[in-house]
C-alpha cells in the first residue's frame, strides 16, 4: 500500500505536468483558431460570462479545503464510519450549495442589466442570458460532486484524476470546433463545457463508488461537527472571495465600462498566466496529503517546523526553477509570441501578462504555505491580509481600467498581490506560522544568481535577433533553454534536485528502451 502511494505521488506530479503542458499545447494550436471564428467581441463575451458565474463559486465555502484535513484525521485514526458521515454530511451540505448557485445563476441571468449596464449591446446580452443559464446549471451540478473529487484526491489517486483531466482538455477543442464553425460561437463553447464536465463528474462517480469503495451515512454526525467545518472553511471561503476578485472582477469590471473587446485583451493575457501558475500548482497539489500527516503526526513543534520548512523550500527551489524559465522566456519572446498567436488587436496582452506575471510568482513559488496554513488552522491571518489588499485592488481596477483598459485592470491586480503576497504573507510565514523564510529566499537568491548567465544571453537575443515566425522563435527558444539548463545545472541546482532530474531521465531512457 505505502509503495503504491508513492507511485501516486511521483506519477501524480508527472501527470500533473503532463496535464500542464497539454493545456499549454492545446491552447497554442487551438486559441488563434478560435479568435479568428469569434472574433474580439465574441471572445470577450465569453469570458465576461465565464468570469461572472464563476464568482458564484465562493458559495463553496472552503468546504472542499476542508475535507482532506477532516479525513486525514479519521482514516489516522481508522475510524472509518466517521469518513461515510462526512462524506454524508458534504454531500447534504453541498447539494443545498448547488441549488443555492444556480437559483443565483438564475436571477443573473434574468438581470443582466444590474451587472452590465453600460459595456454590452442588445444582441450581446441576448447570447449572454442563455450562456448564463447553462453555466449556472453547470455550477449547480458540479457542487454536490465536489466531495467525489476530494475523496479521490484525500485517497491520493492522483492518476485517474490527471488522466480524466488530460482527456478533457484534449477532446474539448474536436467538440467546440464544429459548433463555432456551425455559427453556434460562445454559446456552442459554453455547451460543450457543460456536456464535458457532466461526464468528468459521472467518471469520478463511478471510480469514487467502485475502485474507492465511496460510501455515505446520514445522521448522527461527531459532535460539533458542522462548526467546526464552518469555522475552519470560512476563513478559506474567505480566501475564496479574494481569489475571485483577483482573477474574475477584472473581466466583469472591463465588461461593465469598457465592453467586450478590452475583455478579450486582458482575457488573452489573463489565460497566459493561468497557464503559468499551473506550472506551480500541478507540484504543490500533490503534496497536500503529506502536509497535513505530518501536522496532525509530528507532535514536537519545533520538529514539525522543520520538516515543514524543508519541504516548503524543496518544493519552492523546484517551482522556481521551472518559473524562471517560463517568466524570464516570455519577457524575451513574449511579444512577438502574442502578435503571431493572437493577431492583431492583442499587443496590449504582453503588458497584461507582465503586469501579473512577474508579481505572481512570489506566492506561487510560496503556494504550499497555503497548504501549511491550512492543515494548522493558522489561515485566518492570510485571509484578513488578502481580503484588505483585493478590496484595494477593486478599488484601483475601478479607476485604472477606466483610463487606460486592459492593461490599467492588471496593474491593480499586480500591485495588491505584491503588497498582499510578496510583504505581507511572508511576514506571517516567519512570525505566525513557523516558517523560516529568510531560509527560503536565501535559497531563491542563490538560485537567482546562478540564472545570470541564462538571462544575459535572453537579452543580446531579444536586443539584437529579428524574429518574425513561430519557426525562429521556437529555434532561439531552444537556444535560450539549452542555455539556461547549463546555466542552472551548474550553478544553481544542488545534489537533490540534479537526482530527481537524472532520475527522469534514466525513466524516459529506460521505458523508451522497453518499448524499442
Amino acid at each position: 500500500m505505502r509503495k503504491l502511494q508513492v507511485n501516486q505521488l511521483k506519477v501524480g506530479a508527472v501527470l500533473s505536468y503532463v496535464q500542464t503542458g497539454t493545456h499549454i499545447l492545446v491552447a497554442l494550436l487551438y486559441t488563434p483558431v478560435m479568435l479568428s471564428i469569434l472574433g474580439q467581441n465574441e471572445y470577450g463575451l465569453y469570458n465576461t460570462v465565464s468570469s461572472t458565474i464563476s464568482m458564484l463559486s465562493i458559495l463553496n465555502l472552503g468546504f472542499s479545503n476542508a475535507y482532506i484535513r477532516y479525513y486525514t484525521r479519521y482514516k489516522t485514526q481508522n475510524e472509518h464510519e466517521k469518513i461515510q458521515r462526512l462524506n454524508g454530511l458534504y454531500i447534504l451540505v453541498y447539494s443545498v450549495i448547488g441549488v443555492i448557485a444556480f437559483l443565483c445563476g438564475l436571477y443573473l441571468a434574468f438581470n443582466l442589466r444590474l451587472v452590465f449596464d453600460e459595456g454590452l449591446s442588445e444582441a450581446e446580452l441576448e447570447k449572454a442570458r442563455i450562456m448564463m443559464l447553462i453555466l449556472a446549471v453547470n455550477l449547480g451540478i458540479s457542487f454536490p460532486m465536489t466531495t467525489f473529487t476530494a475523496y479521490i484526491n484525500a485517497h491520493e489517486r492522483f492518476m485517474f484524476e490527471r488522466g480524466v483531466n488530460i482527456l478533457k482538455v484534449i477532446i474539448s477543442p474536436f467538440v467546440q470546433l464544429p459548433l463555432m464553425l456551425l455559427g453556434y460561437g460562445a454559446v456552442g463553447m459554453t455547451a460543450v463545457i457543460f456536456a464535458l464536465n457532466l461526464l468528468l463528474h459521472l467518471a469520478e462517480v463511478i471510480y469514487a463508488v467502485k475502485k474507492l469503495n465511496f460510501r455515505m451515512k446520514f445522521g448522527k454526525w461527531e459532535k460539533g461537527l458542522f462548526k467546526s467545518l464552518f469555522l475552519f472553511s470560512g476563513l478559506i471561503a474567505i480566501n475564496l472571495i479574494v481569489d475571485q476578485i483577483n482573477n474574475s472582477m477584472d473581466n466583469i469590471l472591463l465588461g461593465r465600462f469598457c465592453g467586450t473587446a478590452e475583455v478579450a485583451v486582458y482575457a488573452v493575457g489573463a489565460t497566459i498566466c493561468n497557464y503559468y501558475s499551473s506550472f506551480s500548482t500541478a507540484v504543490s497539489s500533490v503534496f497536500a496529503p503529506r502536509i497535513h500527516k505530518i501536522v496532525n503526526t509530528v507532535r514536537d513543534k519545533l520538529e514539525q517546523n522543520r520538516q515543514l520548512t524543508r519541504l516548503f523550500v524543496k518544493v519552492g527551489r523546484i517551482q522556481y526553477l521551472i518559473l524562471a524559465l517560463v517568466c524570464s522566456g516570455f519577457v524575451i519572446f513574449g511579444q512577438e509570441f502574442v502578435r503571431l498567436w493572437a493577431g492583431e488587436g492583442y499587443e496590449a496582452s504582453y503588458w497584461v501578462v507582465l503586469t501579473r506575471m512577474l508579481p505572481g510568482t512570489i506566492p506561487l513559488i510560496q503556494n504550499i504555505g497555503i497548504e501549511v496554513q491550512q492543515a494548522k488552522n493558522l489561515h485566518r491571518f492570510r485571509s484578513y491580509a488578502l481580503l484588505t489588499m483585493a478590496i484595494g485592488n477593486l478599488i484601483m481596477t475601478i479607476f485604472l481600467c477606466r483610463r487606460y483598459g486592459a492593461v490599467g485592470a492588471a496593474v491593480g491586480t499586480g500591485l495588491a498581490t505584491i503588497l498582499g503576497n510578496g510583504i505581507v504573507m511572508n511576514i506571517v510565514y516567519q512570525k505566525v506560522i513557523g516558517i523560516s523564510v529568510f531560509s527560503f529566499w536565501k535559497n531563491i537568491l542563490r538560485q537567482t544568481l546562478g540564472m545570470l548567465p541564462a538571462f544575459l544571453c535572453g537579452f543580446l537575443i531579444e536586443r539584437f535577433v529579428p524574429i518574425h515566425s513561430f519557426l525562429t522563435m521556437g529555434l532561439w527558444i531552444v537556444v535560450y533553454m539549452a542555455v539556461y539548463g547549463a546555466s542552472v545545472w551548474f550553478l544553481s541546482m544542488n545534489a537533490e534536485e540534479k537526482g530527481i532530474a537524472l532520475d527522469v531521465v534514466r525513466k524516459v531512457l529506460r521505458k523508451r528502451k522497453q518499448k524499442a
